[in-house]
């Protein structure tokens, strides 16, 4: 039997679509309140611990944590609703993103009973951020060329190295680096690779900004220098990090932030054009009618990784084919509303010169956040059998 590159498609119910339409309208009311003013690339630049501690009281964090461990048991695509729709109307959703996304089901996964109990309930209230400790300097997207190192020590492990790209560190609580905790293997490059908790609060961390061209920042380097981890913070297994963070990404490519981030830009773009549609041009109606038929594509596919992963199978090679074309999608909307409008970015303006100056800003990040587009049609490439 031929395996099937793209899951089954998956139907929502009229009970998910009823929860989409009270995230709507919270949404709408928190923008006419002023709580916030929708922006481009919220997941991962849109910082609000109080925002997502309001998510938080109306159970929409950790949705499909069990209730034990302060979650409330819902499906995933329930939970998928929820971030679309927060994504659409351009919420600051970043303090919560990594630690709901991708940190409390590797917890599950690979945590031991101590480390769900001390942090999960905490991600469910809104009360507890993580980052991502992947990337490095000189390695790209090859997770296997990591350096940072774990040596073991009494009680626990030392590690010491530097990780890249850790967006919102300088606010988070804690971050998994990965790490080789035993030598390289010529034979396997993947073999001796672990994975361990670390609180940003220890002795030994310091966090450098990567700022942005506006001077902003979300990215960070975070040094680690001979930083004590004690044995209880190990995920997982030792050298078994290479298998649990191949796991973890097909959460982190999958979702709908890797074709939503601009998704406020193109919904502005649809009202300029509609505004000026006697004068917008065949080609302009053919372009928007062509993103717009990519982004619905894009969304069935991300629906169906989810409701797989939510069955527990591996989904690396969809996950990756989400991540390729819809971060390639994402600077397509941005190029699209720059030559299409003939309005200037602007960062301190309103409407749509701020949404394509949030978009342009963000813009070179897209297709490097969370692994290249290379490496990424690497990994479909081995899915379909042809390297």
């Amino acid at each position: 039997m031929t395996r099937r590159l793209v899951p089954a498609g998956a139907p929502l119910d009229p009970e998910t679509e009823q929860l989409r339409g009270q995230v709507r309208e919270f949404a709408s009311q928190q923008i006419t309140s002023g709580a916030f003013t929708p922006r481009c690339d919220v997941w991962l630049s849109g910082w609000d611990p109080a925002f997502s501690r309001r998510l938080a009281e109306r159970g929409w964090l950790g949705m499909t944590m069990p209730r034990e461990y302060g979650g409330h048991g819902r499906s995933t695509l329930e939970r998928y609703v929820v971030t679309e729709e927060l994504l659409a109307a351009g919420a600051p959703v970043a303090a919560h993103w990594v630690a709901d996304r991708q940190i409390g089901p590797s917890l599950l996964r690979f945590g031991t009973e101590a480390q769900r109990q001390r942090y999960l309930p905490r991600i469910a209230a809104g009360e507890c951020f993580f980052g991502i400790g992947m990337s490095e300097p000189d390695a790209g997207s090859d997770l296997a060329a990591v350096r940072t190192r774990a040596a073991q020590v009494a009680g626990g492990w030392e590690l010491t190295g530097t990780k890249v790209w850790t967006s919102g560190a300088h606010q988070a609580d804690a971050f998994f680096a990965l790490a080789r905790s035993s030598p390289v293997d010529t034979t396997d490059r993947h073999a001796g690779l672990s994975q361990f908790i670390v609180e940003f609060d220890s002795p030994g961390v310091e966090i450098r900004p990567i700022r942005l061209l506006t001077g902003a920042h979300h990215f960070n380097e975070v040094v680690l220098d001979r930083v004590f981890v004690p044995d209880d913070m190990v995920l997982g297994e030792i050298g078994q990090g290479w298998k649990q963070v191949t796991s973890e990404l097909a959460f982190e490519r999958s979702g709908p932030e890797r074709f939503l981030s601009t998704f406020p830009l193109l919904a502005a773009l649809v009202g300029e054009l509609g505004h000026h549609a006697p004068s917008a041009g065949d080609t302009a109606m053919r372009e928007l009618g062509s993103l717009v038929g990519r982004i619905a594509a894009l969304r069935q596919l991300s629906l169906a990784v989810a409701a797989s992963l939510a069955s527990g199978q591996a989904q690396d090679v969809p996950a990756a084919l989400v991540k390729d074309l819809g971060t390639r999608f994402e600077g397509d909307v941005v190029e699209a509303a720059r030559q299409l409008v003939a309005v200037e970015p602007d960062p301190s303006g309103a409407g749509f010169a701020r949404l394509l100056a949030d978009a342009v800003l963000h813009k070179p990040g897209f297709t490097l956040r969370g692994g290249t587009n290379e490496i990424l049609r690497g990994v479909i490439a081995r899915g379909l059998g042809l390297r």
